[in-house]
């Protein structure tokens, strides 16, 4: 006996699948479908969880039931209770599979092949009132021509792993005889056409980064480089269906009468060109359109000749390895290439036939490619995060700044925040850091402080830590705390920690800090990590072994990951500052008497850099030094030596107790001339 409530019979549904993209859609129409006030609707799902977690917005989402079980383990994992109260159900609706072209041939057949076996006999043993199994246009294969919704074994080669195991599973299906079935094959199945919701990215979604990074290139040149299109030759054509109308059609399927054992092609109305679909998705990114140049007819011979010779390379390993690495890198997996469109031809005849009546039918791409964009664009693209905000490149970036308390780490703030950035201030003063933070605010800024020793592993963790709750994340760091020493070698002897001083926060303090923050900023595929270096390390003056030992150390360490981390999205560039005026060559009374930048000079190329992200930004000075060095190496020692002789140590360097005075007036007039003709070197 059907179960009843006040007279009227309650419809019962058993749903595999329901916490998947489309298994959402099809339980929010089953319980909005008019009649279903009082259906109950069980999900065999793994983590009831999760089902509850996604299915939460759900009106009348309270008559959904979790029944915990496992498509890949016998029995489904059910007991004898379980079983029980599964008699009577009207309609079993099998979605859950491996929908991943990318997944093994195990994968796929413990979730597709054995998980539907079982399903099957799950339906023969609660007597249920009909089977709905999910398939796919996967079955026909590599068939050519067209494909009707009565055709299934057809001599059609199964050329993955996917398209052979819904093929099988399909096959257990129809060779049942216990329970009346019907299958549904949905082609390439996108987003809401009304909403864009999409979960993965999948089938012409792959093509999206692409179209995105060239309108981005050709967006300075407005309508006109939008309007040039690219010649390409044919490239065949797709079946690209959205997820409503999946849904849509199915539930008004399965409670048709009259449909049992029959197959239903949930296609678009005709094969759509893969440079339509293109077409559709670039018109809506704003990026160049593709121009079919080759007609298909004269185009065949040459795809046929170049199929032949794609055989032929496809046999030598190091150009399949080569080809997979590129597809790799600009996001498309390798296995999905070959499957990009569809030699078939599949007909809907039957589908659009029972679905007469209704205002169900599949929209043009072209209607809802917008849609599907802008929700690519704000929910999955894995790139968003590099896109700045509307006023400009630093617009709502967090910029980490170490050294922010003061010089060019506290102009570098200010200016942050006044391009409409968040500058996170980072430095052992506490008290200093809020005054920075007081001066950004009342100008109408944001700003965060947090005191930190950049030389102790455990601050750096608990800054990190802090700023990642309080942020959510750290777009771009900027290591600009520092230290100097200027001193002879020859001072320096019994002084070894000295190096250790300028290496714990010059390089080991920067490594730190950089290593807690990339695994974030690889995450997001975005980061900007801006290493505030010396002209030293480009002109080698005397005196500096120990600071621009660990600034070369810095320099060499960014330039080596920037290559690893150059597909997460995470650059670098290296700042190469001529002498500043700050507290930092304070010490040194000599400087007092030498051209220098000013922070807020400074601050224009960390700007500079934050913004434009080059590999490096430096002087014409610091560039003739380097060129010297490389060209004429013992020429360029000669001459540091004078400057070596002209320029002494310094009363600090000395551990003497000379005044300013007395340090100024022992420049010669060749130190300050040379000082003049080569200014922002560190003499």
């Amino acid at each position: 006996m059907r179960p009843t409530y006040l007279g009227v019979t309650i419809m019962r549904y058993l749903v595999t699948g329901g916490t998947g993209f489309l298994g959402r859609h099809l339980l929010a129409r089953l319980l909005a479908r008019p009649g279903n006030e009082t259906a109950e609707i069980t999900c065999l799902v793994r983590s009831p969880e999760r089902l509850s977690a996604r299915t939460a917005d759900l009106p009348g989402h309270e008559r959904l039931h979790a029944l915990r079980g496992d498509l890949t383990v016998d029995g489904l994992g059910l007991t004898d209770d379980d079983l029980a109260a599964l008699n009577n159900v009207d309609h079993v609706v099998h979605l859950a599979a491996v929908y991943d072209m990318t997944a093994s041939d195990a994968a796929n057949r413990a979730a597709n092949v054995e998980g539907t076996r079982r399903v099957v006999e799950l339906a023969e043993r609660i007597g249920a009132g009909v089977l709905h199994h999910v398939s796919s246009v996967a079955v026909a294969g590599d068939h050519r021509g067209r494909f009707t919704e009565s055709d299934f074994d057809a001599g059609q080669h199964l050329h993955s792993p996917y398209h052979a195991t819904k093929f099988a599973a399909e096959a257990l299906v129809r060779a049942q005889t216990g329970v009346p079935w019907r299958v549904y094959r949905p082609a390439i199945v996108v987003g809401d056409s009304r909403t864009g919701e999409m979960d993965k990215v999948d089938g012409p979604y792959y093509l999206l980064p692409a179209i995105d990074t060239v309108a981005r290139m050709i967006k300075p040149a407005g309508a006109a480089g939008r309007a040039a299109p690219i010649p390409v030759p044919d490239l065949g054509a797709t079946t690209v269906v959205p997820v409503d109308y999946v849904a849509d059609a199915m539930v008004a399927l399965m409670h048709r009468d009259g449909l049992d054992g029959r197959a239903f092609h949930l296609v678009s109305p005709g094969p759509q060109p893969v440079a339509e679909v293109y077409n559709s998705l670039a018109e809506a990114a704003g990026a160049p359109k593709l121009a079919t140049v080759i007609p298909n007819a004269v185009a065949a011979p040459a795809r046929s000749l170049a199929n032949l010779v794609g055989d032929l390379l496809a046999r030598v390993p190091e150009v399949t390895e080569l080809r997979d690495a590129v597809l790799t890198e600009i996001g498309i997996p390798p296995e999905v290439l070959p499957h990009l469109s569809f030699p078939t031809v599949f007909d809907d005849t039957q589908t659009r036939a029972a679905l007469a009546g209704t205002d169900i039918h599949c929209p043009d791409f072209a209607d809802y490619a917008h849609t599907l964009y802008t929700y690519w664009r704000e929910h999955l693209d894995p790139n968003r995060a590099r896109r700045p905000g509307p006023r400009g490149p630093l617009d709502g970036r967090t910029v980490m700044i170490t050294g922010a308390s003061s010089g060019i780490g506290r102009e570098t703030a200010l200016r942050v925040a006044k391009e409409g950035g968040i500058p996170l201030l980072v430095a052992r003063r506490g008290d200093e850091l809020e005054k920075v933070r007081g001066e950004i605010e009342e100008a109408g800024g944001r700003a965060g402080a947090y005191t930190c020793d950049i030389t102790d592993a455990d601050s750096v963790a608990e800054l990190v830590s802090a700023v990642l709750a309080d942020h959510g994340g750290v777009d771009m760091l900027v290591n600009n705390a520092g230290r100097s020493i200027r001193r002879s070698v020859r001072l320096s002897y019994d002084r070894f920690h000295d190096y250790e001083r300028t290496m714990a926060i010059n390089y080991f303090g920067a490594v730190r800090l950089t290593l807690a923050l990339l695994p974030h900023m690889s995450r997001r595929r975005f980061g900007h990590i801006v290493n505030v270096s010396s002209i030293g390390v480009q002109t080698n003056p005397p005196r500096f072994s120990a600071y621009l030992g660990s600034k070369a150390a810095l320099d060499a360490f960014a330039r080596v990951v920037a290559s690893e981390t150059y597909g997460d999205g995470i650059t670098f560039t290296t700042i190469h500052m001529p002498l500043v005026r700050t507290p930092m060559i304070a010490p040194t009374n000599i400087y007092r008497a030498f051209p220098t930048r000013s922070p807020d000079e400074a601050a224009d190329m960390v700007l500079d850099a934050l913004k434009r992200r080059p590999k490096h930004i430096g002087t014409a000075l610091g560039t003739m030094g380097s060129l010297a060095y490389t060209l004429a190496p013992r020429a360029t020692d000669a001459l540091l030596h004078v400057a070596f002789r002209v320029f002494p140590d310094s009363a600090a360097a000395r551990g003497d107790e000379a005044s300013a005075a007395t340090e100024m007036s022992a420049l010669s007039r060749g130190a300050r001339a040379m000082a003049r003709v080569l200014p922002g070197i560190h003499w």
